[in-house]
């Protein structure tokens, strides 16, 4: 399924992140009555009546000129127009319209993006009553909502869910796997691509985030159709600079949630960073396949870091992440770069796989006799039945007398014999233990 994205957009102190927060269920964007103290942008999974979609909070700090202040703000707005399927505009009803929400509203009439515009701090009745006033923005009707309280909440999101684009069909849709070239900026994520394509399709620079927008190219391997996705970054002259990074993460995030293998490129010279391992976690929590590349090998003094050593340290830093698929290419010299399609077409079709039920249990009883959970409060936990409930990925329920007693290192030891058995390499295996009394 691919996965809409809301965009919350309006001048800073109208509530954005407690709306975000609210939708999220979650805490990860700070709030305060000061204006524009949001430095960090977010990005989160919303639900709603049976729908998922993304959430982005355009929040944020802006510089303290008032030129360059208003400026801001219509580089934030641009930005969600960029990037969103559905744009969320917030009033205040204790300030009223203002000249900045006018301009907003300018900006969001001339695009060709679906708008809704809810008025925030209706904490009271007489506040409410503020709310008609936001119809001179010609956004369509107010919605008034106190995020604080909840008031009006639920009926803001039936609206945004009612308004998203429908991308119930879009798995039956797509025909090939679908791939997503993620990264942080400059890794040489569009190089790989067009070496992958045989053409200069997607520019490349040495600037960091000179694509701006993510591009989907289909390539064969052999007879294999592949679309494959270049999530690489923005570029804009942004005067509130941290906002590249923060859109090229919302690209990513929503690349991520869409595809079935993720071929997450880094440098092999600067090794794994902190973001990179974020992008594999998302990766990972989302069940997806993963491919690490590590680009610009031909930079690699090969005396001083050799790829044993190189990936010695990778395989530390991703101790519990082992079974993630790697690969040293140069996507500038075209080194081993056929070897990427190989292997995103071996993960694809090792997510795709299923064992059968029969196969699964008689593998699970040579373990019991062989390797049995160790007991935990003098109880018995042998595992006595297995079965795969899902692939894409791979997904298995085993059922024990005491499935909330099972210790986690058991549980990493029956993954590793699992994938010593059955493969799955460069997939996450997910593994539910269910309580069976007899």
């Amino acid at each position: 399924m691919s996965f809409p994205v809301v965009a919350i957009v309006g001048r800073p102190n109208v509530g954005k992140s407690t709306i975000f927060n609210r939708m999220t269920r979650s805490n990860r964007a700070i709030t305060s009555p000061i204006p524009g103290v949001t430095r960090d942008r977010h990005v989160g999974t919303a639900e709603h009546g049976g729908s998922e979609f993304l959430v982005m909070d355009t929040g944020g700090w802006v510089p303290r000129s008032e030129e360059l202040f208003d400026a801001a703000i219509r580089e934030q707005v641009q930005f969600a127009l960029d990037e969103c399927d559905l744009i969320l505009f917030v009033g205040d009803a204790q300030t009223g319209p203002t000249d900045s929400d006018l301009e907003i509203a300018q900006m969001l009439n001339r695009s060709d993006r679906p708008v809704l515009i809810t008025v925030n701090k209706a904490d009271n009745s007489s506040i409410e009553m503020e709310t008609p006033a936001f119809y001179t923005l010609g956004l369509g009707d107010p919605m008034p909502i106190s995020a604080v309280q909840g008031y009006g909440f639920a009926e803001l999101l039936d609206k945004v869910v009612e308004t998203l684009p429908d991308t119930s069909g879009r798995d039956i849709e797509r025909p090939r796997p679908h791939v997503a070239v993620v990264g942080r900026p400059n890794v040489g994520k569009s190089s790989l691509v067009n070496a992958l394509l045989g053409e200069q399709r997607h520019m490349v620079t040495d600037i960091a985030g000179t694509t701006r927008d993510a591009i989907d190219s289909v390539v064969r391997y052999y007879k294999q159709p592949l679309t494959l996705v270049d999530t690489a970054g923005l570029r804009r002259k942004a005067r509130v600079t941290e906002a590249l990074e923060f859109y090229t993460t919302v690209r990513t995030q929503k690349a991520l949630k869409d595809c079935d293998v993720a071929v997450v490129m880094i440098e092999a010279q600067a090794g794994l960073l902190a973001q990179d391992v974020r992008i594999l976690q998302e990766a990972a929590l989302y069940g997806k396949g993963v491919l690490l590349c590590l680009n610009k090998w031909d930079l690699v003094e090969k005396d001083e870091r050799t790829a044993g050593l190189i990936a010695q340290e990778i395989d530390e830093r991703l101790s519990n992440m082992s079974w993630i698929e790697k690969l040293f290419i140069s996507a500038k010299d075209n080194q081993r770069v056929h070897k990427v399609l190989e292997l995103v077409l071996k993960i694809y079709e090792e997510r795709q796989k299923r064992i059968s039920t029969g196969e699964l249990n008689r593998f699970l009883e040579k373990l019991m006799e062989r390797q049995p959970p160790p007991a935990v409060k003098a109880r018995d936990l042998r595992l006595s039945y297995i079965t795969q409930a899902d692939a894409d990925p791979p997904t298995f329920i085993l059922f024990t007398r005491w499935a909330d007693l099972m210790p986690d290192n058991y549980k990493l030891f029956l993954e590793r014999q699992i994938r010593q058995n059955y493969g799955f390499d460069g997939v996450p295996i997910r593994m539910f233990f269910r309580s069976k009394r007899t």
